[in-house]
């Protein structure tokens, strides 16, 4: 069975697409087969993924929320990260009025995604940054939710509104929604802000705080530019490490 799994948080800049991007490529090497689905109309996961936002003949998830296409026939290979790609642009900034007279909107990408799951071993959803028709759809079409955070005051004050809104989503459409662990990223253990908020973390929730943190390096940020992960642009680096670290540690949490 394919585990589907939302990476989200409603603050933004904490690391989201980057993860996301970075833990499909890891996953993927680790022999899995791999979906990025990009659902944040910034498109950043897609051209991440080495895949033109801007030039998708095929149609992108849009089209697939809209029922105008289904999923296989918009799926693309991101052939030299390693995995496939649900591409996304700023088409999706119009998906709050377009879905607003869909029969089931809420439920349009957990159809959609139950057409291909059988093809893949896992799914990451790269949510946008803000609680809206979009991300209720990824919550709802997931078994489980990643928590990309940086270890600041105020990310805190957002972790706490978006363990709300799983809540929320749990009492409404997907009762068996999980939450499979908070990733901290950014992380600088020279930080005494970083240490005590990582800390509190570990305290509050034990084993769901994945062990391994992602560092701050620059050529995780530099990536992104030359349309590649940071465990295919710069191998040996720090942060390709530790996302092969993590996508190894995800891997054994979800048995594949």
């Amino acid at each position: 069975m394919s585990h589907i799994i939302a990476l989200t948080n409603q603050k933004g800049g904490v690391g989201k697409t980057t993860t996301a991007v970075n833990l499909a490529a890891g996953l993927a090497g680790l022999k899995h087969r791999i979906l990025l689905v990009d659902l944040d109309p910034q498109g950043h996961a897609t051209m991440g993924s080495g895949i033109d936002k801007h030039d998708l003949s095929a149609g992108s998830v849009l089209d697939v929320l809209l029922g105008e296409r289904q999923a296989k026939d918009v799926i693309v290979s991101a052939e030299e990260a390693g995995y496939d790609v649900l591409p996304g642009n700023g088409d999706l900034t119009a998906a709050e009025v377009d879905l607003l007279d869909q029969q089931g909107r809420e439920r349009r990408l957990d159809g959609a995604l139950g057409e291909v799951a059988d093809e893949y071993d896992v799914i990451l959803i790269d949510c946008p940054p803000s609680l809206n028709m979009l991300t209720v759809n990824a919550l709802t079409a997931s078994h489980g939710v990643l928590i990309p955070l940086q270890c600041e005051f105020y990310a805190l004050e957002g972790l706490s509104a978006l363990l709300d809104t799983v809540e929320q989503i749990r009492d409404s459409v997907n009762p068996t929604l999980e939450i499979y662990g908070i990733i901290r990223t950014m992380f600088d253990n020279r930080n005494s802000l970083t240490r005590d908020v990582s800390k509190q973390l570990s305290d509050y929730f034990g084993e769901a705080l994945f062990k391994t943190a992602i560092p701050r390096n620059v050529r995780v940020a530099e990536a992104p530019s030359h349309g590649l992960p940071v465990t295919k642009y710069a191998k040996l680096s720090r942060g390709s490490h530790a996302y092969r670290v993590l996508a190894k540690e995800l891997s054994r949490r979800l048995s594949l």
